[in-house]
């Protein structure tokens, strides 16, 4: 079974196969400059979060450390991103080098003059020489944004940057305060609220640490371990494969924190063996995405934007790990009973058990990954240090990997592929939010974003049910040119301020906009998690696409259960969060049960019937109502929400058992 060896260069070709820009295969001076590069950010970050004070004899003032990874990375991406599509080959044409070049050189003005900017207030009065450098920083962020994210992000957050140059033209309803060219470039480049702002300040912070471990942990072989483990613990049941997807993809995103990573690294192997037992390939390929989908959902690592969201919300990065416990563990439940439910169906098996590793071997093999995730999250929600987490989980499973592993202990090859990743990792992320952090600059420049929460509350008149539809639209619209980080951000200085105005809670709010922002990956018409699945299993794009908006339908629920009840993000007593997990995970059974057309020792739902549809409807709205939260509907409590259920579910489940047990009664007369 452990083919994960053979994952990046099958992986490479299915980015290809779906058209994403990829990084180039650098050779020569390119590799060596991204590996001098990638060590230098790592050792700075250190230096930075344990205050070393060595390198340079001192810790460096925050400003000076944001400039100096800033150049480091923003280089990388000249240099590994080509200006168009993918490279040919490995070189690096002129003009890279000379960005790359410059970045360094107007990075390293800022550099030189961090204290000035500090103490003079050089964003708000600076003098012509700093504009001119602050041009060039932002026509730089602005191109390796574009490299790393895509032209769609690109375009917004031009757009949105320019935003205090035109906005005294816009009507009054999204007019804000102006500003001349020469002072917006200033703020961009030198202001705290812009380009250094929080999407960069928590990179620098908190996001190096855990990139490293996650770099760490693929490159030691756990994802071989963690899909060994899947199959060995579910190869065997009906629908074995599928829900061997949904366990390994939910461990891959442990790592990754990338829909798409997850999806052509994982569904290499899950996707054929799914095929192989019967299912059909777009369902198949949907079970990848949404599994995939939910793994940039689930603890202890989440992505950037969980980090990004702590960040916002001003709490530890382990309170949010632990508010996404719940919501995350429903979504995935959800999908686990809809496969089992198609499964049952369609009378498909698991795989034969001498096709499959053996539990003991693989436990044998792996055991110290399941204890560096165990020292992780005790350091992240125990000890609360998740700056310091990674820094002590990284090297331990890197000993242990060289002591234990004979497969996977790392030479100087391995060494130097891990180092590769990392200054690819750096620069994308880094290039994608510094660009982000320029919308938050232009919001903060124009201080239209307090208008807007104003205009908002007064437009949905008090109702949180209709901001929180607007905020789910705007999140999936958004979701469609912008990475998910961008799209939280921007919704999260936006619309957040008018959700908790009306009486949401902040966790579950900043949790509904992080949810929404990610369910693009899974609708079309982009869909670009569906759509490298698609490329996998040589389905057709779109059909993959709503195959998967089918089977992950739940996730479109779960955020507003979540907003109305906030002990589902432990936001509440521990009798609230008992009562409401339990009333949601028997309504999500109820409803994936209900979309499939088939409920365990009932049997299918009415099969071929012509009122099979109506009654599966109001199966399925009975769902709803068990795990809606009673809040919602004024007057009405979750005693009453379960009883108006029951009195409508029940006899529809009695007259399914009753016909499906009709023709074995009629056979055994």
């Amino acid at each position: 079974m452990d083919k994960t060896q053979d994952l990046p260069s099958e992986a490479e070709e299915q980015v290809k196969a779906v058209g994403e820009p990829g990084p180039r295969d650098l050779r020569g001076a390119g590799k060596w400059f991204v590996r001098v590069a990638a060590v230098l950010m790592l050792t700075l970050a250190v230096n930075q979060t344990f205050n070393l004070g060595f390198l340079v004899g001192y810790t460096l003032v925050d400003m000076r450390f944001y400039y100096a990874i800033l150049a480091l990375a923003l280089s990388v991406a000249f240099l590994v991103y080509p200006v168009t599509g993918r490279s040919a080959d490995g070189r690096v044409a002129w003009y890279d080098w000379l960005l790359a070049g410059g970045t360094l050189v107007v990075c390293a003005y800022f550099f030189a003059n961090a204290m000035n900017i500090t103490l003079r207030g050089w964003e708000m009065a600076p003098p012509e020489t700093a504009v001119w450098f602050s041009y060039a920083l932002w026509i730089l962020v602005l191109e390796a944004g574009r490299r790393a994210g895509g032209l769609p992000l690109a375009l917004i957050v031009g757009v949105m940057s320019l935003y205090p140059l035109y906005t005294e033209f816009l009507p009054a309803a999204i007019q804000g305060f102006p500003s001349s060219a020469p002072y917006a470039a200033a703020y961009h480049a030198m202001g705290s609220e812009s380009i250094l702002g929080i999407p960069l300040r928590t990179f620098a912070g908190l996001i190096i640490g855990f990139i490293v471990f996650g770099a760490a942990l693929q490159q030691t072989g756990a994802g071989a371990f963690f899909m060994n483990l899947s199959f060995a613990l579910l190869g065997r049941v009906r629908g074995g494969p599928a829900k061997v997807a949904i366990f390994s993809s939910g461990l891959m995103g442990s790592m990754s924190g990338s829909v798409i990573t997850n999806v052509l690294t994982t569904g290499v192997m899950t996707i054929p063996a799914m095929r192989r037992t019967g299912i059909r390939g777009t369902f198949a390929a949907g079970v990848e995405t949404c599994a995939s989908t939910g793994g940039t959902l689930m603890p202890p690592v989440m992505g950037a934007t969980a980090f990004v969201m702590a960040s916002f919300m001003n709490v530890p990065y382990g309170t949010v790990a632990l508010a996404a416990i719940i919501p995350s563990a429903l979504y995935f439940f959800g999908l686990f009973v809809q496969i089992d439910a198609m499964a049952g169906k369609e009378d498909i098996k698991g795989l034969p058990a001498e096709e499959l590793p053996s539990i003991r071997q693989t436990l044998k093999d792996g055991w110290y990954y399941i204890f560096v995730f165990a020292l992780l999250i005790y350091m992240l929600l125990v000890m609360r240090r998740e700056a310091l987490a990674p820094y002590y989980a990284t090297p331990l499973l890197i000993v242990l990997n060289q002591l234990l592993s004979k497969k996977h202990r790392w030479g100087w090859k391995e060494l130097g592929g891990f180092i590769d990743s990392l200054g690819m990792l750096f620069a994308n992320l880094v290039a994608i939010l510094a660009a982000v952090g320029m919308i938050v600059g232009a919001l903060s420049m124009t201080g239209v974003a307090a208008t807007l929460v104003n205009d908002l509350l007064r437009l949905a008149d008090g109702s949180a049910l209709f901001l929180l539809v607007m905020g789910a639209l705007t999140g999936l619209i958004l979701g469609v040119g912008m990475t998910s980080t961008a799209a939280y951000i921007f919704l999260a200085i936006l619309l957040a301020p008018a959700l908790v105005q009306v009486g949401l809670n902040p966790m579950a709010v900043h949790m509904f906009i992080f949810y929404w922002g990610m369910l693009s990956f899974i609708t079309p018409p982009v869909a670009l998690g569906a759509f490298a699945a698609a490329s996998i299993a040589k389905t057709p794009p779109m059909q993959t696409g709503f195959e998967a908006m089918r089977i992950g339908s739940v996730i479109y629920f779960i955020p507003f259960f979540f907003a109305f009840q906030p002990a589902l993000v432990l936001q509440g007593t521990a009798m609230q969060v008992v009562i409401s997990t339990s009333l949601a995970v028997a309504g999500i059974a109820l409803f994936a049960c209900s979309v499939q057309g088939y409920v365990p020792f009932v049997g299918r739902l009415f099969s071929g019937r012509v009122y099979a549809f109506p009654l599966r409807l109001l199966l399925f709205l009975s769902a709803v109502a068990i795990a809606l939260p009673a809040t919602i509907i004024p007057g009405w409590s979750d005693f009453d929400l379960v009883l108006a259920a029951a009195f409508v579910a029940l006899p529809i489940l009695a007259l399914a058992t009753w016909q499906n047990r009709q023709p074995a009664q009629a056979g055994s007369h």
